[in-house]
């Protein structure tokens, strides 16, 4: 199902239909034939490798024959197939595996190769369960070939720390009022606490994670908010230098951020992660920004969880934020969505992080875990070009050769 949103179509509800045995069976197949663990230890994917730059996937011809995909996929309920054959338990299983095999390959090879920012927090932070789920998701699209670059906030962990240490959290219009002391406490528990335990998990999972911040490398140039005089030490992103990652994912490494950056002076501040994965895909030219949250997605009607947006374009959004639709803090998600298409994104999604494997079925199904996001509306009458006065923050530096 299509869902298209304009001035002269309205948006239609999507039916809210995830399948976890097709996850699980997408995470267990992929595994067993791609032998990942063995791959790794074997270093035939560079995911730890020291040494030159290699390429991972040549384009030779392929074994299987590629497929010309469009730039965003059809969103559509998942139809359930029905066979005449009555198979033995083993026999069901194995051609349950094989099929769900095939229907994820389409996605690997669109998808292969690609960039795709992933900014997690929320729901899939706090539980550990969830968390795990992540973790593998990520190991999983690594080792077929999909550049990751992980973005993370960590609210929760610094409330729990500033009351540990005596420091009241506090809030001005959903944001963190941010002073000196307040400052140490979310560089700690961001860069040196949660950050150092993402890297942890995706290293024992199979992967090579890279810890990294926003200063590191000047990856995020920041300045003060615009209303610094309330927030205190809470920045805006000035500049985005991605000079930095670009060997890091060449070589199927996982860069790790942490959402602090520093202005030109080295004094630091706290940036909204949304923000900072935004302007870093737009910076990486990525294929996919997707945003893990707490909720099923953009909904038509708020109070109605069943009436999920399940595909959108820029012209949508901007309707349903004019109607009241979308409000909130669903709002700088959305505006941080619409800045990265804007900039070139191809695609962006909200996605339920509450849901096991929610990155799988973003990524390798037709049924998705959310609300895509695209840059233009998908009907033959709306092909205007969508005007966005947005100026990039993307600063290429010289050639220092």
């Amino acid at each position: 199902m299509v869902i298209c949103a304009s001035a002269q179509s309205g948006i239609k509800k999507g039916e809210v239909t995830f399948n976890t045995g097709k996850v699980l069976g997408i995470l267990t197949l992929i595994q067993t034939f791609l032998g990942a663990r063995e791959m790794l230890a074997a270093k035939t994917f560079p995911l730890s490798s020291h040494h030159t730059k290699t390429t991972i996937y040549p384009k030779p011809s392929c074994t299987f024959p590629c497929t010309v995909f469009p730039t965003t996929r059809t969103r559509k309920s998942r139809v359930k197939a029905t066979s005449c054959l009555k198979l033995s338990a083993p026999e069901f299983a194995a051609k349950t595996r094989v099929q769900i095999l095939s229907e994820a390959l389409p996605f690997i090879q669109k998808f292969r190769g690609k960039t795709i920012v992933v900014k997690y927090g929320g729901a899939a932070m706090k539980s550990e369960a969830l968390q795990a789920s992540v973790i593998a998701d990520l190991v999983l699209l690594s080792c077929v070939g999909l550049r990751i670059v992980f973005v993370h906030g960590g609210g929760p962990e610094i409330n729990h720390w500033l009351n540990r240490l005596g420091i009241e959290p506090n809030f001005h219009n959903g944001l963190r009022v941010t002073n000196a002391s307040t400052m140490e406490v979310v560089a700690m528990v961001l860069v040196g606490n949660v950050n150092k335990k993402l890297v942890a998990l995706i290293n024992k999972a199979g992967a090579t994670a890279i810890g990294l911040s926003g200063i590191d490398g000047r990856l995020l140039i920041a300045r003060p908010s615009p209303n610094s005089e309330k927030l205190g030490l809470v920045g805006d992103i000035a500049s985005v230098d991605p000079s930095a990652l670009r060997p890091l994912i060449d070589n199927y490494h996982i860069p790790v951020i942490a959402s602090v950056a520093a202005d030109g002076a080295g004094q630091m501040y706290n940036v909204n992660a949304d923000t900072a994965a935004g302007e870093l895909a737009a910076a990486l030219g990525a294929e996919k920004l997707i945003l893990l949250t707490d909720v099923a997605g953009i909904l038509e009607d708020r109070d109605d969880p069943e009436s999920l947006v399940k595909e959108i374009d820029i012209k949508g959004v901007k309707k349903m934020m004019e109607e009241g639709k979308i409000a909130g803090g669903m709002i700088p998600k959305v505006n941080c969505c619409v800045r990265s298409l804007a900039q070139g994104v191809r695609t962006t999604s909200i996605i339920d992080g509450r849901l096991e494997h929610s990155l799988l079925l973003e990524i390798l199904t037709d049924e998705g875990a959310g609300t895509m996001i695209t840059g233009k509306c998908k009907c033959p009458y709306a092909n205007e070009t969508i005007p966005m006065d947005v100026k990039p923050l993307y600063i290429p530096l010289p050639n220092k050769a």
